[in-house]
């Protein structure tokens, strides 16, 4: 299986990367192919709403989300990594999500599997309440098939997440992907 990973961690180094690493892993040695898409380091506009595209075209802007649309269309699933900001993604994802618009269509027919993978440094049993509305929402929007979210709370800092049953939940789910 062809995996993208939609990395949204300004900090590369964090958290985010950590569990992205051991997913990563877990996938490979079950012999999936996994391509990292950092979406920080991306030039990727924000979408105008022109609706030029047709919401299934090409779109007028420019950018390197050409390249993220082909690599999605290309790939069989599809992982969402972002640590958790004001109770959501962070900017980049979301920017990158909604320039989705241009090829809904093409999305919503592949019916790609779909992750979701997050950290955050509150450990209350709502903290991800929103995040997780959003994610299953555009799983239903988009036809996804979900295979998990790992939601690591209390995760604000690298060594928090090292110790944390996350780092083993983030490679049990690559590692056991059909």
């Amino acid at each position: 299986m062809k995996i993208v990973v939609l990395f949204a961690s300004p900090n590369v180094h964090g958290s985010t990367s950590l569990l992205v690493e051991s997913f990563h892993k877990g996938a490979r040695e079950a012999g999936h192919v996994v391509e990292v898409i950092d979406v920080t380091k991306a030039k990727i506009h924000p979408c105008t709403g022109c609706v030029a595209c047709g919401y299934e075209g090409t779109c007028v802007i420019n950018d390197d989300m050409t390249e993220v649309r082909e690599k999605l269309l290309n790939s069989d699933m599809v992982v969402f990594a972002s640590p958790l900001y004001y109770y959501g993604m962070t900017s980049q994802l979301k920017t990158t999500i909604d320039r989705f618009c241009a090829f809904n269509s093409s999305l919503t027919h592949k019916h790609l599997k779909s992750a979701l993978l997050s950290v955050a440094w509150n450990g209350d049993s709502w903290t991800f309440e929103a995040l997780m509305a959003h994610y299953q929402t555009l799983v239903r929007y988009l036809n996804f098939d979900d295979q998990g979210m790992i939601l690591g709370k209390g995760c604000g800092t690298p060594h928090m997440t090292k110790t944390s049953k996350y780092i083993k939940d983030a490679y049990e789910l690559g590692k056991h992907l059909i």
